[in-house]
Order: structure tokens, then sequence, then C-alpha cells
């Protein structure tokens, strides 16, 4: 259940709101809005509500009937903004996120990120850990990976993302890594989630091959439960029964989370279309849909790039559609 607390009520008010309910066996979940709080009280006891009403500084108590609570606008009206060192994302600011789907070499990524950097963007994205179907694929570099991504990114004052597929890896990737990302075969790994909910950095929560909506933004709940409000999503395709193109970008799901949810939406069109001359029209679609930013797959030298060079952009292609992306953006008021 919500509890909508009264606007400006006094701090010791919500702190002995928050001390009855904890006292009831629910955990407190608090959301300070402008000029009003709202807490979130989960669990799975029965309780009266009209004992919480009658508490000081209770505007009204609010029962929600979907099984996600902390991820829903009722909890949070206002759009959530991610704020990573400066860079935000979410609430009209468009994050970009570029770079090749694996870390191959320091060179490799010294030169991708060079070019990325001059076209303008702040978040560099790499995979050190590969899950891959076939057991014989490149795996990635590891932790070796991460650390070449970490300087090539202090070298261009870029962040950094990186997946991250086991809970025992989260302390190595806290060292190096600004995002940690949930891929869409790890959506569902509930004691990843939940081990990510006790960090305080950004999660981005990749939506799984044949996930629907619900159980994407229940994933997102296990996060925000433990505690780490900071998770952005990102629709990368659905499994269709369609074979001419990897996966079926679902771009009707931006607006319909977004009216669900605070939680930010981003997509990559790479993942989701798997080739290169797909990229350019699902991401002007996307950011006209109301994306809060794009998560795009660029290589220094496509022909040469270990895995999905096919669906990787070149350099001088990326600076172009970002430019136009950024033209478009600013029709629809908003900005990179």
């Amino acid at each position: 259940m919500l509890i909508v607390m009264q606007p400006r009520t006094s701090e010791d008010n919500i702190q002995k709101v928050i001390a009855f309910i904890k006292e009831k066996g629910f955990d407190a979940h608090v959301s300070n809005g402008e000029n009003q709080t709202v807490i979130g009280a989960v669990g799975k006891k029965l309780i009266d509500k009209r004992d919480i009403e009658l508490l000081a500084g209770v505007k009204e108590v609010i029962r929600i009937s979907s099984p996600y609570k902390l991820v829903s606008r009722v909890f949070k009206p206002e759009n959530t903004i991610i704020d990573v060192k400066g860079i935000k994302i979410g609430g009209g600011h468009i994050g970009m996120i570029a770079g090749p789907c694996t870390v191959e070499t320091y060179e490799q990524m010294d030169a991708t990120a060079a070019k990325l950097s001059k076209a303008g963007v702040k978040v560099l994205r790499g995979g050190a850990f590969k899950p891959r179907t076939s057991p014989y694929a490149f795996q990635g570099l590891g932790e070796e990976g991460l650390k070449i991504m970490r300087e090539v990114a202090d070298k261009y004052d870029m962040l950094v993302t990186s997946e991250v597929m086991e809970v025992n890896q989260i302390p190595m990737f806290l060292k190096y890594v600004d995002i940690l990302q949930v891929g869409a075969r790890n959506m569902q790994n509930f004691n990843l989630l939940k081990s990510l909910g006790e960090i305080r950095k950004p999660v981005l929560l990749k939506r799984g091959l044949s996930a629907t909506i619900e159980e994407w933004l229940m994933s997102a709940e296990y996060i925000m439960a433990g505690g780490n409000r900071e998770v952005i999503l990102c629709e990368r395709g659905i499994r269709t029964f369609e074979h001419i193109k990897r996966n079926t970008l679902d771009i009707s799901a931006i607006p319909v989370v977004q009216k669900i949810s605070h939680l930010p939406v981003v997509v990559d069109p790479s993942h989701a279309t798997g080739l290169r001359d797909k990229v350019a029209p699902m991401s002007m679609a996307s950011i006209a849909a109301g994306a809060d930013g794009l998560i795009i797959e660029v290589h220094n030298s496509p022909e040469t790039a270990i895995c999905d060079g096919a669906q990787s952009l070149y350099p001088e292609q990326f600076a172009d559609l970002f430019n136009e992306l950024k033209a478009l953006a600013n029709l629809l008021k908003r900005t990179f």
C-alpha cells in the first residue's frame, strides 16, 4: 500500500509513520516529492488501513492491486532522472550510450572511444563478460576488459557501462563501472537482482527475450525493493515468430511503460534488429516515441569485430545519426 502524507508535513510525523508500519512487519520505502512525501509499505501481512489514516500527517492510504509498487507512478508520480556524475537520463534528458559489443583490445577501445567522444558521447559501453549462446564463442576478456574500458573512458572523460552476469562479480564491477547492466538472459536472475538492490550505482535492466512488460517491471521491483532507486529500463527487442530480423523491437512498450512507471526507458536498436542499416530508423522511431535514451553498438572496424560486427555502426555513420537525433530531439523540446 501507499501512504500519502500531507503536503509539507513534519519530518517527525513521517518518521512516526515509518516506525509504525515497520512495527507491523512492513518494509518502508520513502519517495520525497517537491511538496509531498509518499511512503510505500511493502509486505505480506494484513493491516487495517484506517489505523494508518489516523496517524498524524497522513493524507490518504492507497492499496495497490498491481504486483509492482515501487516502480509505479502511484508511488512516484514524477519522472525519475538518473544523474551519474552530471550525465542525466530521464525527465526530458536523453542519454546516449555507445561503443562496441565486446572489448577486444586497448587499441580497439581507444580508437572507438576517441571518435565517440568527438561526436559528443558521454557513456561508453562494452562487454567484458559475454553470455553467448554457443560455449565455443568468445566469452570476453573478463576483468582485463573492464580495466581497459575504465582507462580509455577516463582518458576521454566518459562514463562506463558493462554487463554483470553473476553476484560474485559485483564487487569487481563497482571498481570500474558507473552503470551496471543486467542482460536479457539475466532479467529474471533474482539473486543477482536482489544483490544489485543493495548497491548504490545505477542499474540498466534489459527486457528478457520473451518477457512481458509486467515481468520486466517486476524485475525492476526486485532491485528497488532492495533499496536501489537508480534503475534504467532497456527495451532491446523480444523474440517473436518473425525470423527475417534478429528480434522484434517493441517500440509501443516505451509509452506504455512510461504511463505506468516513473523509471526512464532507453532502447537498444542494435540488438533489437541485428542489422546495421536498421539501427538508424529504429533509433529515430524510438526517440519519436519518447525514449529516454539509446544504447548503440559502434566499432572502429566492424568488419573485423570478434562478434556482432553486422549490427555495429562505423563511427562516421554514428556521428551522422547522432546529429540527426539531436535535431529530432530539439523539435520535441528534449535534449541529449
